[in-house]
Parts: structure tokens; sequence; C-alpha cells
């Protein structure tokens, strides 16, 4: 699948701008600054209704206007889609495909599959637990749509029943209300944690060969999920914690506590890795990532790095970009600089300059 159009209006910095990609690998490079991220933003809205960096919907509208538009255009298996997102300030988004509007934003999920490696994500492993979460919620939804629909209703009951702890203290006779929330819980959450667990198996089968090679032979990644309750468990944690949640006015057993972790030799690398270790098993990670939407969909993603290539050492620069052939990519940079230059066919380049977009030709030009 490629993306082969973009056209933003009143998004984020830019007023009224078309970029039109090539199928293989798009440079966007300038100062920083000047939007080049805001792009790689626009087409991940794209493809997921949200924005990567958790930006409000009136964040990404242009300070000086009230709405904003998104129009791609998207090529999958030779069928074009086209994707209009109208954004609004103290509106929900409308989102339409090929002109028919949809009425939930997880509709949108599964059309457009993209991959987002950004330096945040070299800090995945030292990260919170959110951050891991939020990994596999971002990749797992836009592969399974079950899995949509579980965590959108999970999080419903657990905000529902958090709503439910506040109000207890000062009417108690609510409580009487809480197994239904409870019994929400536990249908989505056991589908949640059956869902991660069959992610993660997935997940190590591809990322050992990948950190294996990255490594230069010498470490053996497995990467472990720790749910925070395990499914069989899962009914009698959420009763028998009930009073410890009424003190806290919180939920503190679920699936939105569970964390995954990474074993390099059975070393947890969180706690005891050094860096380089840390950044290689980030790296793995986005590796295997593509290769589990290859193998699900039998089509590639749509891969966007942002600012990524400064952020690794050569060896590790090589093996990414010669990892990424026959896949589009669209990355930014603040420089041609001649190790791209010399080691990478760069298919199309833009020079983004305050909110402007040039389409350049040659390298020589730019």
């Amino acid at each position: 699948m490629i993306i082969k159009s973009i056209d933003l209006q009143n998004f984020r910095n830019y007023e009224n701008e078309k970029i039109e990609f090539d199928e293989n690998t798009n440079i966007l490079y300038g100062d920083n600054a000047q939007g080049k991220t805001n792009i790689l933003e626009a087409i991940f809205l794209s493809g997921t209704s949200k924005s990567h960096k958790g930006s409000k919907d009136s964040e990404i509208i242009n300070f000086s206007k009230d709405e904003s538009h998104i129009k791609t255009v998207i090529s999958k298996k030779e069928i074009d889609y086209r994707i209009d997102i109208h954004i609004r300030k103290n509106k929900s988004k409308g989102i339409a495909v090929n002109g028919v509007p949809i009425k939930k934003s997880s509709e949108l999920y599964g059309i457009v599959n993209i991959v987002f490696f950004s330096p945040e994500d070299l800090n995945i492993i030292k990260a919170g637990p959110f951050a891991r979460r939020r990994f596999m919620d971002m990749e797992m939804c836009q592969l399974d749509k079950i899995y949509v629909n579980s965590l959108i209703n999970y999080n419903k009951a657990i905000d529902q029943r958090n709503r439910l702890l506040k109000d207890i203290y000062f009417s108690p006779y609510l409580e009487d209300t809480m197994d239904i929330w409870d019994e929400n819980i536990l249908k989505y959450g056991s589908e949640i944690i059956r869902k991660r667990e069959s992610f993660i198996n997935e997940l190590n089968e591809i990322i050992g060969k990948i950190h294996f090679t990255l490594s230069g032979g010498r470490e053996n990644i497995v990467i472990k999920y720790e749910p925070c309750v395990k499914e069989e468990e899962f009914e009698s944690v959420l009763k028998s914690t009930r009073d410890r949640d009424k003190k806290q006015k919180s939920t503190g057993s679920g699936p939105h506590r569970d964390d995954i972790i990474f074993l390099i030799d059975n070393v947890d690398i969180r706690k005891y890795g050094s860096q380089g270790q840390q950044r290689t098993a980030a790296l793995s990670l986005k590796l295997a990532e593509i290769e589990i939407v290859k193998k699900q969909i039998g089509d590639t993603p749509i891969l966007l790095l942002d600012d990524v290539l400064s952020e690794l050492d050569s060896s590790r620069q090589n093996y990414l970009l010669n990892s990424i052939h026959n896949i589009q990519t669209i990355m930014t940079c603040t420089g041609l600089d001649e190790f791209i230059n010399n080691r990478f066919d760069l298919n199309r380049i833009f020079r983004v300059s305050e909110g402007h977009v040039y389409q350049e030709n040659k390298l020589q030009e730019a």
C-alpha cells in the first residue's frame, strides 16, 4: 500500500498545501520548526484518526482558523481510497471514506497501515508502562477490529466504574450498580488480555532473528507480556480489591495496568541494560512491527521515519535503511548529508520551509 497524496488546509502551520509522494522513498528536509513532522502527523492521523503526539483536535488547527481539513489518497491492492478528515474546534471531527461519512473514528482502522518511528520510540524500553501499552494498542488496533471494539468498550467501562467509585463515597447505595460495570470490564478485559498475549507471542517469533543480526550475533531478545492480572484470576481479583478501589476511588487491576518487558539473555534491559542495548531493542521492535503487518495483511505498511537517522549510529543506520526496501517510506531530516546520498536511493525530495513544501527533483539541487 502507498499514500499517493495529501492535501492540508489550515493544519498546524500549513494553510493550503498539497504533496504528491513517490511510491518508494520520500524525504522531507529543512531546518527545525518548519513543519516536517506536521506532515507525518497528518498522514498518521489519516490512518488512525489520532495524532501520534496525543494532541487535541483544537491544537491541530492553525491557530488563526476555526477548522482544518486533511484529504489523503491511499492506494491499496490497486484500489484507491480517499480519506477526508474535517477537524473543528469544540466539535467532534468528521471523517469520510470515498465520500461516505463514517459514524465512528474507529472504523478508519485497517484501511491504511502505518508504522511510525520517532526518536521518542527509541526510549520505549526505559519509558513508563503507558508508552509500551500504547505501542501494543496502536499496532493491534490497525490489525484487529475486534481488539478495537474490546479496547473502546473496556475503557468506557473503566471510566464509568471510576466515576462510580467516586460517587459511592457520597452515595453508598450506588454500589449495587457496580456489578454491571464489573461484568463489562471482565468481558472486554479478558479479550484484551488474550489478544495481547497472542500479539506478543507473534512478535517474539519475528524479533529474535532481527535483533540477533542487529547486535552482531551477540544478543538474544525475548519480549515478555506482563498482565496486571491473569485472565483466569481477573474476576476474583476485581471482587477482592473492591474495598481498596473504593478507598482509592480508582480501579487498580486490569489490562489498563499491563506492561511488557524486554529480556536480553534473561536480563531485564529496562533495569540493567545499557542505552545502546535499549536503543537496539527499540529498533528491532519497529522492524518486527513492519514484518507483522506484512504477515497479517499480505501487504506492506507505510513507514514514517521522523528524524530517526540522526539518533542512530552508522551500523544501525545501515541496518535500518537496508531493511526498508520495497516499502513506501516518508522520512524527515534536517539535511541531505553524505551518508544518505551515498547509501540510499531517494526517489523524491521535498524541502520544507515555513509551512511550504517545495519538490526538488535531483540531489544536486538539494
